[in-house]
């Protein structure tokens, strides 16, 4: 096998989403300001930039207004300011509006903008490039480098051209080592190396399960006279059961393009849940249908989102490296918000970064980015912020009157914590414990089926290529999925991967995976109750290709 080639930068990043883009701006932003040169990296698995960003997405444009002051003059593409915030509770067939006057500070969003975050993400790099910032889209990281001295000294990205049986193929191309003084991992939610280097240094001590939600995504282009540019709404309630957390959300973005999307908390415990199918089901409410009357869906997608918070967080920096973005779990929960918390984070994490190298420094760890994140805006929201998912988490009622109480009351300041107990795959009960739900038939105007979803998420991978969704015990699936669950990875995976497969007389029951399927949004590595489906990065460029999510 061919020897692999190596690059030697001041600074790598894994990934080019808000946080990895905004590390390396800053850094070339200081290089220039302190005349001190510094050579970035940032590699994207994705096969252009933007392809794998996907986001609701309303934007608190703080992060934005630190890194470029001037972004409006050099047409970022933020054009869609918030006009209007209505917040509804649903019931099967009604809805009940909360007054204005009610909301607490965190679902209001006067002075942010509706976006596409993959357009932002594609903005950002185009000024990184101009910065002299490197940028190589389509190649996945595959593989975090150690030092001799336990450090972390970059990554490599996966070989190209390996057949299915695991052996390189005639096109096999080997894998390129980028190493660095530091290594920022910026991946997004379970990032599966930032998850190996949060094992590999223990740096998940002393902090509580990350806890996750799914975000399910459909852009339409409606309708003008349905159409309101700057709209903004969220639901609670149905069609969700009161004990699961969850709800909607609703943006009107420019050009009568509305981003429509359902966000379902992974530690829901009744195995037969669908968040799918809840989203399609959620579409078909009287208060929600008529905005998509006489409309047309042009993309979806699904996402995980890390929605611990200020509690969940890991240690953030290690030997050689930091975790960054939703690769560690820098999401505002109670205002549906991530992205300016990824752009601070990965500017917080440059700022250290810098002031290392400008110093001459060659190993050790970036303790001045977590000091400095103590000392943020971005730890102070998140800290108000701490207790609103554990309270949703204990139902709609019960969740709703004491976040009311922790925001209004106390502004969020209330002096204790609460925290999270049980990671997402320990929620589940069996099947003989629970309900399963019936889910109506999609009409394919207003819903759709998973295979007409996942082929508007232009979604591709070389099938010749070892499955990336991998298994630790090939028997799991049948032995205690199948028999305890009643294999819930066939309702939780959003994209149709998942399938149990029988022979004609129906026994001899075994796990399908269609791994071509995968729009990478890593559900099954989180709520797979047996932790058996362990997701590692596929061919770098495959994978969903979201042109405007």
């Amino acid at each position: 096998m061919a020897q692999r080639e190596s690059m030697q930068y001041d600074v790598v990043i894994v990934g080019a989403g808000p946080a990895g883009l905004s590390a390396a701006i800053r850094l070339k932003q200081l290089a220039a300001e302190r005349n001190h040169e510094v050579g970035v990296c940032v590699i994207e698995k994705g096969s252009e930039v933007g392809a794998h960003i996907l986001s609701g997405a309303v934007i608190d444009p703080q992060a934005l207004n630190e890194l470029f002051p001037n972004w409006q003059e050099l047409d970022a593409p933020l054009n869609a300011p918030v006009s209007e915030d209505r917040f509804l509770f649903l019931t099967a067939g009604k809805s009940y509006a909360v007054p204005g006057w009610m909301l607490p500070a965190c679902f209001k969003n006067h002075g942010n903008y509706v976006v596409s975050l993959g357009n932002v993400c594609r903005w950002l790099a185009g000024r990184a490039e101009a910065l002299g910032v490197e940028i190589f889209p389509g190649f996945a990281a595959a593989e975090v480098l150690y030092g001799g001295d336990g450090a972390v000294k970059g990554v490599a990205t996966g070989d190209m051209g390996i057949g299915r049986d695991g052996r390189p193929a005639g096109s096999h191309q080997p894998g390129m080592e980028l190493r660095a003084t530091y290594t920022f991992f910026a991946e997004g939610c379970r990032g599966h190396l930032g998850k190996q280097i949060q094992e590999h240094f223990g740096l998940r001590g002393g902090a509580d399960p990350q806890v996750h939600g799914i975000g399910l995504k459909e852009l339409w282009e409606i309708k003008p006279e349905r159409h309101q540019t700057g709209l903004v709404v969220h639901t609670a309630g149905w069609p969700l059961e009161h004990d699961t957390y969850g709800g909607s959300f609703l943006y009107h973005m420019e050009n009568n393009l509305v981003s429509v999307g359902f966000v379902v908390g992974l530690g829901y415990s009744n195995p037969y849940l669908s968040p799918y199918e809840e989203f399609q089901r959620y579409k078909t409410h009287p208060a929600i249908r008529p905005f998509f009357e006489g409309g047309k869906r042009i993309a979806y997608g699904a996402r995980a989102i890390a929605a611990g918070g200020l509690q969940s967080l890991p240690k953030l920096a290690f030997p050689g490296g930091c975790l960054i973005g939703d690769d560690a779990g820098f999401l505002n929960a109670s205002r549906i918000k991530g992205s300016h918390a990824a752009m601070k984070s990965g500017m917080l994490a440059a700022e250290a970064a810098f002031t290392a190298l400008a110093a001459g420094h060659t190993t050790g760890e970036l303790t001045a980015y977590p000091d400095s994140f103590r000392s943020s805006w971005l730890h102070d929201e998140l800290y108000r912020a701490r207790n609103f998912k554990p309270w949703m988490s204990k139902g709609l009622l019960t969740g709703t009157l004491m976040v009311g109480i922790d925001q209004v009351v106390f502004g969020g300041r209330a002096p204790w914590t609460l925290h999270h107990r049980h990671a997402d795959h320990e929620t589940l009960k069996t099947r003989n414990e629970a309900q399963p739900i019936q889910y109506p038939r999609p009409d394919g105007v207003l819903t759709f089926d998973r295979l007409a979803s996942v082929f508007i998420s232009n979604t591709n991978h070389n099938e010749d290529q070892p499955c990336h969704l991998t298994l630790k015990d090939a028997a799991v699936p049948v032995k205690v999925n199948l028999e305890l669950y009643d294999a819930p990875e066939q309702r939780y995976c959003p994209a149709g991967v998942y399938e149990i497969v029988r022979d004609a007389d129906g026994g001899n029951p075994r796990l399908q995976i269609n791994a071509q399927n995968c729009v990478h949004c890593k559900t099954c590595d989180i709520k797979d109750p047996t932790q058996n489906i362990v997701w590692v990065a596929p061919e770098g460029g495959g994978g969903p290709n979201y042109p405007n999510m």
